[in-house]
This record gives structure tokens, sequence and C-alpha cells, in this order.
């Protein structure tokens, strides 16, 4: 293929289309009159052999060759927007940039607030967007963090990317304050009888405490899937239930929240938060600031030097 001969007017318009499913709404998003972009359509499904969009009912469905392009166009026309876009030198300060971070509401309600103090104290007119990650953009990080900044998740999930140690936390078994089944301490045989709130739970998605707790032979009766962390507390106060949580958002919660935290009956391991990006990024002077900013920001946050002096065996931190 000849890419002199690409129109990457094209590409723009192929991703506004595949995001939208509708002329009418990528014309608006692209400033196009709506014939012009159904033009660009035509064009683009001559250019494939397919129809890209079809109509059902008084909706638009993307073909399946439309789901496999979807992806790949955000990430291509990312990439565009990143090479003319880029400079050598990153003034903070009169840039209009929009970064990227994905997160979990944990993250946030640790860094969140701080993160978003220096963005506006350095560099005013940005703006900063915290996008929650899911168990399917983990899985994809490599492409994933090619039209993201950076992704914050511990230890664990990810592998082979560019990474920086932030800080350590630690897991801790969470029940209801008023529990009669509990009274001290908990025991294996309370972790296996009680009900569990579970988050991101399933074959692929689940906690790295808890997939250490079914190393361990542990099975838990799952009676309640959530996606959040921040509101587990609320599924356990005044029920039987027992969740694991991380001790620095246990730290945050007020003392009449209902709930108490005990240490766990088994071997947690560390939980090292990190961020997480792709190497492509790794000179790249805008990204840098950004990663620099991240990590002054958990400096300030939890008061420790990003995981300094923390033993992480055959594995430390480092920036690849």
């Amino acid at each position: 293929m000849n890419l002199a001969s690409l129109d990457l007017n094209l590409l723009v318009s192929l991703d506004a289309l595949l995001q939208q499913r509708s002329v009418t709404r990528a014309a608006a998003q692209m400033g196009l009159s709506q014939p012009a972009l159904s033009a660009s359509l035509a064009r683009l499904r001559r250019h494939f052999g397919d129809e890209l969009l079809t109509r059902v009912g008084n909706e638009y469905r993307l073909t399946p060759l439309a789901v496999q392009l979807k992806e790949l166009a955000r990430i291509a026309v990312a990439g565009v927007e990143r090479v003319f876009t880029a400079q050598p030198e990153f003034d903070p300060g009169s840039s209009t940039r929009e970064f990227t971070l994905l997160v979990s509401d944990y993250v946030v309600a640790i860094l969140g607030d701080t993160i978003a103090e220096l963005v506006a104290e350095e560099a005013p007119h940005t703006r900063l967007r915290f996008t929650p990650h899911s168990p399917a953009m983990v899985e994809r990080a490599d492409q994933v963090l090619l039209t993201a900044d950076v992704m914050l998740l511990p230890r664990g999930f990810i592998t082979d990317l560019s990474h920086r140690d932030l800080y350590r936390d630690e897991w801790v078994c969470v029940l209801s304050a008023d529990n009669p089944l509990v009274d001290e301490g908990l025991t294996i045989e309370h972790l296996e009888t009680l009900p569990w709130v579970a988050t991101y739970h399933g074959q692929t998605a689940s906690t790295a405490a808890a997939r250490q707790m079914r190393m361990l032979g542990i099975e838990p009766h799952v009676q309640v899937v959530n996606e959040h962390f921040l509101t587990v507390p609320a599924l356990i106060a005044g029920s039987d239930r027992v969740a694991l949580l991380q001790r620095r958002l246990i730290d945050l919660l007020p003392l009449n929240s209902g709930v108490r935290a005990l240490p766990c009956p088994f071997e947690v391991g560390p939980l090292i938060e990190a961020m997480w990006w792709h190497p492509v990024f790794d000179d790249d002077p805008e990204h840098g600031w950004l990663r620099d900013l991240v990590v002054r920001a958990a400096e300030l946050a939890v008061g420790t030097s990003a995981v300094a002096g923390i033993d992480l065996g055959d594995d430390p931190p480092q920036e690849k």
C-alpha cells in the first residue's frame, strides 16, 4: 500500500464514525456538514469493501470489520495527533494539552486531589482526565496506553511495559463494626463461610489479594460483585459480609462508617501501587513531565518517597 496516496482526513472521519456510530453525531463532532461526512463514509466503504455502519431500526451498528477497526483507528488518530503536536521541549505553563490517567476510584481518593492541585499550579491551561480502567483495558494495556498517558495499577497485572512504583499499601479484611460472628480476629474458616463482597470478580478480573486467597485453597462465597472500592463499606456495614480493601482507603473513612478492619489471616503479599505507560513515550518531554508530577503527588499525598526502601525481591522499582 502506498501511504503517500492515503488521505489522513479519512482516518479522522473513520474514527469519528466508529466512535459515534452516527453520521449526524460524527459530523457535528468534526464540524462538517452531514453530506460531506456521508461522502467520506462512501469512500471508506469502497476502500474496505465493507458497509462499516449498517442501519438496524433507528440506529446504526458496526459491522464485524468495523468492530476490529474501532480501536485501531482511535490508536492511529492519537498517534498522528502526538506526532504533529510533538515539541522538542515542553512548557507546562502554556500547554493546552489534555492528560488522561486510567485509574480506580481508590487511586483517585488517595492521589486525585494532589495530582489535580499540582497540575493546576504548574500547567493551568491543561485538562486532567481521570478515566476508570477496566479488566479489559488492563488485559490490553499495551494497546490502551498508546492512547492514554498512564495507568495507575498495582503490580501483578501488567508486564513488559515501562513503570514506576509510587507507594506501598496493604490489604485488610473489612467487616461490619457490629458483626457478631467475628470477635477479636478473623480465621480461615470465617473467610470460607462468611458471604463476600468481591471487587472485579471474574476469570481474569480480581484483586491480587483475592487471587492469593484462591491459590491457598480458600474459595469465598461471593454474594455481591462490585466494580468500585469506595462503595464497598456501604455494602459491608450492618451485614455479615466481608471484603478486602486497601488500608489507606480505610484510613480515609469517617469514624461512624459502620465498618472495622482486621488483619488478613493469610499472607497477602505486598500491595505496590505503580504507574504504567507505553515505552514509546519514555523520552517524550510532556509525558515525562506528567510522570514526574504523579511521582511528586504520591510523595506529597502518602508521605513516602516512591516506595524507597521496600524489598521487592527480584523485581525492584524501575523505569523501564
